[in-house]
């Protein structure tokens, strides 16, 4: 009896042990904006969208500024933990490397192309002189791709990229530069303008899902009315108009990916609903911690977002009590959450499956 027992306890920790294996992710890619990016807009010189300095970072275990628009983590750092990795390391941080050391890099240990300021659309970038579009990003990737074939032989490149995951958080600098130009306005309605962004990142997901990526983390936009800066512009009430299309370019974005995933063999995706998971610490802010909805920590003058993140601006004490740490970005706690709810729903905010789903696949 006892060895029969010590045999049933040997294959239940063997298969229970790989199964956990089999739920880990070889490596995450991530393609976005300052939501994600973890400091390749560093290695932008004409970039005027850097967080490259204090008091960005001053809860970051380092205490020190890293190129995340944040007190501390990100979105990007907090998925990764999720998934038992680290941190996707910035593309062009690899580059960097590679020309200095004068050797290859190694982009199998997972790779950012996020670019703060970057859009759907490549004009985007154009807001703040430079940054990398999503076309550019998904073409960085390509090269990437091009090389781990080089390296490690595209059958094990195909193995890898089919259990890695694929984040793309994008589309609100889209949407901010639409409402903020009157001549964006004029060419096209918001219904169009919201329609394109949604078939230009259908197309860009496609080129990633060509060339490898299968299981695919993608995310909608926020409450973009209710961010400090156009709370500003409102009366500090949020800004109904961006709120209604940032809705509409989800419902498209939601009903699109659906229809995408079936014309494509083995594409499985999680889509989260960025919007409904922000409107949720607004109207519910004592449930998660906070106490501030309305205002930047991090800033000076009314909702200390007339003027932005700066060497010599002011900033709360407490930035666990605030959502928004800039005028437009989430703080260290309230990234905390959206990346809990990725990873583990509830599915209110996650559709089909959640992210722990997915990798379960």
């Amino acid at each position: 009896m006892t060895c029969f027992v010590s045999i049933a306890f040997f294959f239940f920790f063997f298969f229970f042990f790989s199964y956990c294996e089999a739920q880990k992710a070889s490596a995450l890619y991530v393609f976005g904006d300052s939501l994600v990016d973890v400091g390749n807009n560093n290695f932008l010189k004409l970039s005027i969208v850097k967080a490259n300095h204090f008091p960005y970072g001053i809860d970051f275990p380092t205490k020190k500024p890293t190129g995340r628009f944040s007190n501390g983590k990100n979105a990007a750092d907090f998925i990764a933990e999720e998934l038992g990795l680290p941190t996707s390391t910035p593309y062009l941080s690899l580059l960097s490397e590679a020309k200095n050391n004068k050797n290859n890099v190694s982009f199998t240990g997972g790779t950012s192309f996020a670019s703060a300021g970057a859009g759907i659309f490549d004009g985007s970038d154009e807001r703040y002189r430079q940054s990398i579009p999503l076309t550019k990003q998904v073409d960085y990737y390509v090269e990437a791709h091009d090389e781990m074939a080089k390296q490690i032989g595209i059958s094990d490149l195909q193995d890898h990229l089919s259990t890695s995951i694929f984040a793309v958080v994008i589309g609100s600098n889209d949407l901010f530069g639409y409402f903020d130009s009157s001549k964006l306005r004029h060419k096209s309605t918001p219904q169009q303008y919201v329609d394109s962004m949604v078939s230009s990142l259908t197309a860009q997901l496609q080129r990633i899902y060509d060339n490898g990526g299968r299981k695919f983390e993608i995310a909608g936009v926020g409450a973009l009315g209710c961010c400090p800066a156009y709370r500003l512009k409102n009366k500090t009430e949020c800004q109904e108009e961006i709120n209604h299309w940032a809705l509409k370019y989800n419902e498209g974005l939601k009903s699109t990916l659906k229809e995408w995933q079936s014309q494509n063999e083995g594409l499985t995706y999680s889509f989260f609903d960025t919007y409904a998971a922000n409107y949720d610490l607004i109207l519910n802010p004592s449930s998660h911690g906070f106490s501030e909805v309305k205002a930047a920590c991090c800033g000076l003058g009314e909702l200390r977002a007339r003027v932005p993140c700066l060497l010599v601006t002011s900033f709360c004490p407490n930035r666990n009590d605030h959502i928004f740490w800039d005028q437009y970005h989430p703080t260290e706690a309230a990234s905390r959450i959206f990346a809990d709810r990725i990873f583990n729903g509830p599915s209110q905010y996650t559709s089909p499956i959640t992210m722990k789903q997915l990798l379960a696949l």
